[in-house]
Order: structure tokens, then C-alpha cells, then sequence
């Protein structure tokens, strides 16, 4: 009989992306996505350990799981990803009723850990130090018909004082450029529309084989492949940000005006305790030379407050970047601890009190930038690519959900017009809030896509594992239309 899986995955994009590497290998072992309400025969956790509550939240998941792993025992619970690489048997013991256990760096051996607990009758717990086998050698079940991740790198080769990634995905092994623009062109032969790059730090790219402009030029060739509308990136580190890479983004209409580019800190004290190795200047000296080659792009980033030792003083220096640089939009943290890092081990770590007040002013200061940022694209004329599941208002709206070619969200109404996720329409913004962007007048256009068509049907891509070894980019294929790129029109 064919067994049920169901994967629930916690944190960053690279979670995500390694979770489609899983179900694809679980479908090519014979297991089939379970449906609706019905148990599934096999849960898979892919974990985050980034933030403090990343481990409570995972036991007590795992505990609520017991009672029907006591009703039925054939059902296996694997627990992979950051935090499995950290706590290793510690999982099993806090949670027995756990089948398997597997690590960062051998994703790849999921069924076959699955298989041996079942034979066994025994957790299997499996965690290597190193890479088994890079993530793009494995099939991959994406999550949509119309938008995909590909990984140009895992690892990272920074010292952040407080991030615990570096020990637990490895330092960064950068795949050739063939192998990613290959699984580009695999995505977009499936009708895929648009790619994100993914890597820890994923301008470092081409450290390991010797080329510092290789991001640069994989850009552009990316961006050259036939069909292929969008280009986006994430995340790049500003000690790493080059011109080069600037002009690609500039030059190349497919490659789309948006940067996501953490600070972390606006003090150049804190950036120091940070190990974090640029100060403020920089920072915004990078934000101008984009902004001078791309006035519309749109400039989003990571911010943490209440880092260990961080003053009053050192708070409104942030604030006063936040105020220079104009995010679109930012990702707020409030510093975690982490047993492990630097930073866990400072003095001077803060109380809760004062690290939530300074970050409720932060968040308040960033809405109001970016509020003020969208009433701007009132009136603007905006292309979307039609997205599933983003809009959570959709259904009582009367609305339908779409990313611009700046990645901003826009709420939009098809009016009669049967559109379809992954398709392609224009509109007018008529309204800026501080989150998204509102477009309630007639559609201008509506470009129906090969990525809705499988999206109303319900066919999500599935990928084999690519592994090509291609040392160089070669020669890329002609530019795709303007019209389907992300320059603003």
C-alpha cells in the first residue's frame, strides 16, 4: 500500500527550499502527498534554530504528535534541518515516539532512514559533519507552478557573532554555474516564470572557484534564458555587494529592480560586536549607487534589536539609517540568544522590557517609511504575477493576490476576468497601506500562462536532481522580451 507524507517546515527560505528536495525524494521512494484530513503515514519536521523559541516550538509540536503516534505505531515522525543538527539525540530522548533523526547535511538519506526504523523497530539517528551530497543532485517536488528557489550555494563562511547557520549548515560549497542554469532552464521548460537564486550570502558566490565577479555574470545569464520573466536574489551581503552585480541588475530587463539586503544594525559600534564586516557608510553608499542605476527599485532588509551591549545611543543610530535608507518594507527581530554563538556569551544582554520597547519603535518607524513609500505608487501602473495563498483577505475582498516586478504585494480585482495564479495582469494602484498595495480598478491586461494552466490544474513541477559540473557560464541565450521583464515600465 502507498504511504502518506506530510512535511512541515519552520524558517528560512533555504528550509523551504530544502523541503521540496525532500518531497521529491519521498515521491521517488513510492510515498504520495497526503490529502485533505486523512493521517498522513509519515510527518517530516524540517527545522530552524535560528531563534530562541525554535526549540519549545518544536517539542511541544512533537508532543501534541504522540497520542496518535500511540494510536497508530506503523506512523513515522522524522525530525530534520538546523535544529536536528544541533540537538541531535536529544530529540529522540525528549521525544521518543521520534523515528529519525537526519541533519543539514544528508537530506538525502531520509527514506532510507525511514526504511531502516521501520525494519528496525528503532530510531535512526544520522548526523554528519559534513556535506553528503549537494541539495541540487536531489529531486525537488516545488511548491508552485509558477515561481521556484534555486540554490547557487549552502553554507556560509562569515563569523557573526550571532548566528549559529555557519556551524550548522557547513562553510559554503558553491555549485558551477552550468548546473544552476540548468536547473533554471528545467524550471522554466515546466512553465515556471520566475526564479529566486538562493545562497547564505548569495553574492559571495564563485569564492570557492576563484571568480569574485562570477554573481555578476550568473545574473545575466540566468536572466538571458529564453521564457524566463523574472530574476530575483536572496540574500546578498553588503561587504560583498560589487558594481558589477548592480550593473547586471540594471542591465538585464529580466533581472527585477528589488534588493533585499540586510543591515542588522545602524551603529557602527554594534556592527563590530557583530563581527559584521561594513559599518554604515558603506551601507549606504551601496543603496545609492543602486538607486542611481535603478531610481524605482524597491530596498528591503533584516534589522536586530537588542543586541548585547547596544545603548540608547547606538538604537537611534538604526533609527536614523532606517530614516536614510527608505525601506519598502524590513524584517524586524528582537536579538535571540543562542548557546553557541559569540554573542550569547557577552555582557550586557538586555532585558526583555527595554529590547520590546526599543523594538515597538522600530517597527512603528518602518510602517510609517513604507506607508509613505507606497501612497508614492498610487497611480502607477503595476505588472503582477498572479500568486496563490498571499492574500489572506482574498476570498471576502473579492480579490486575487499578485507580486509587482518590485516585489511588492498588491491586492488587486479581477473583476470578470477568470484569472488563474501564475498568470500575468496590469492594473492601476489606487491605494498605498503599509504592508501592500491596493488596485480595485479594471485590469489593463490579463496574459494568460503556461503556469496557469498547471496551476488551475493542480500540477506543481517536479525536478530531477541536476549535475552537470559545468565550469563555465558559455554563451547565454538571447534576451527574453522586455515586456516580460522587471525593469519598471
Amino acid at each position: 500500500m502507498t504511504r502518506s507524507y506530510q512535511i512541515r517546515t519552520f524558517g528560512c527560505q533555504m528550509n523551504v527550499h530544502d523541503s521540496e528536495r525532500l518531497a521529491g525524494m519521498l515521491e521517488d521512494a513510492g510515498y504520495e502527498p497526503a490529502e485533505g484530513d486523512a493521517p498522513p503515514d509519515v510527518v517530516v519536521f524540517n527545522t530552524c534554530a535560528v531563534r530562541e523559541n525554535a526549540d519549545n516550538k518544536l517539542y511541544g509540536t512533537l508532543g501534541h504528535l504522540a497520542p496518535a503516534k500511540s494510536a497508530n505505531p506503523d506512523m513515522q515522525i522524522a525530525v530534520g534541518g538546523c535544529l536536528a543538527q544541533k540537538d541531535q539525540h536529544e530529540i529522540v530522548r525528549r521525544a521518543p515516539w521520534v523515528d529519525v533523526v537526519f541533519g543539514t547535511h544528508n537530506i538525502g538519506s531520509l527514506p532510507v532512514l525511514l526504511e531502516r526504523a521501520r525494519h528496525n523497530r528503532e530510531a535512526q539517528v544520522e548526523i554528519l559533519d559534513s556535506l553528503e551530497t549537494f541539495p541540487s543532485t536531489l529531486p525537488a517536488r516545488r511548491d508552485s507552478a509558477y515561481s521556484g528557489w534555486v540554490s547557487v550555494s549552502v553554507g556560509c563562511n562569515n563569523t557573526c557573532t550571532f548566528c549559529i547557520v555557519p556551524s550548522l549548515r557547513g562553510k559554503e560549497k558553491d555549485r558551477r554555474p552550468g548546473e544552476v542554469l540548468a536547473e533554471v532552464q528545467a524550471l522554466v521548460d515546466e512553465g515556471v516564470l520566475e526564479v529566486t537564486l538562493l545562497g547564505q550570502n548569495v553574492n559571495s558566490y564563485g569564492v570557492e572557484f576563484g571568480d569574485r565577479f562570477a554573481f555578476g555574470k550568473l545574473l545575466r545569464a540566468a536572466g538571458g534564458i529564453e521564457g524566463l520573466e523574472r530574476v530575483r536574489f536572496t540574500s546578498p551581503h553588503p561587504k560583498d555587494f560589487t558594481s558589477d552585480v548592480i550593473a547586471a541588475m540594471a542591465e538585464t530587463p529580466a533581472v527585477c529592480h528589488q534588493l533585499h539586503m540586510p543591515l542588522q544594525s545602524g551603529s557602527d559600534r554594534v556592527l563590530k560586536e557583530m563581527r559584521r564586516s561594513y559599518r554604515t557608510a558603506k551601507y549606504l553608499s551601496i543603496l545609492d549607487e543602486v538607486r542611481a542605476a535603478m531610481p524605482d527599485a524597491a530596498i528591503t532588509t533584516d534589522i536586530i534589536v537588542g543586541f548585547p551591549g547596544e545603548t540608547e545611543e547606538d538604537f537611534q543610530a538604526t533609527l536614523d539609517v532606517v530614516r536614510e535608507a527608505r525601506f519598502s518594507s524590513a524584517f524586524t527581530f528582537q536579538y535571540s540568544k543562542r548557546p553557541g554563538t559569540p554573542a550569547a556569551e557577552l555582557p550586557g544582554q538586555l532585558s526583555k522590557a527595554v529590547v520590546q520597547e526599543r523594538y515597538d519603535r522600530l517597527v512603528t518607524l518602518v510602517n510609517d517609511v513604507a506607508h509613505e513609500l507606497n501612497l508614492e505608487q498610487v497611480g502607477r501602473r503595476v505588472e503582477l504575477l498572479v500568486a496563490s495563498g498571499e492574500g489572506r483577505k482574498d476570498a471576502e475582498t473579492l480579490r486575487m493576490t499578485g507580486r509587482a516586478r518590485d516585489g511588492r504585494l498588491v491586492h488587486f480585482t479581477p473583476g470578470d476576468a477568470r484569472v488563474r495564479p501564475g498568470d500575468v495582469v496590469e492594473t492601476v494602484v489606487t491605494y498605498g497601506a503599509p504592508h501592500n498595495l491596493i488596485a480595485d480598478g479594471p485590469l489593463l491586461s490579463h496574459r494568460r500562462t503556461k503556469a496557469g494552466d498547471r496551476s488551475e490544474a493542480g500540477i506543481k513541477p517536479k525536478t530531477p536532481g541536476v549535475t552537470l559540473g559545468l565550469p563555465s557560464f558559455g554563451k547565454p541565450a538571447p534576451l527574453p522580451a522586455a515586456v516580460g521583464g522587471c525593469a519598471a515600465p
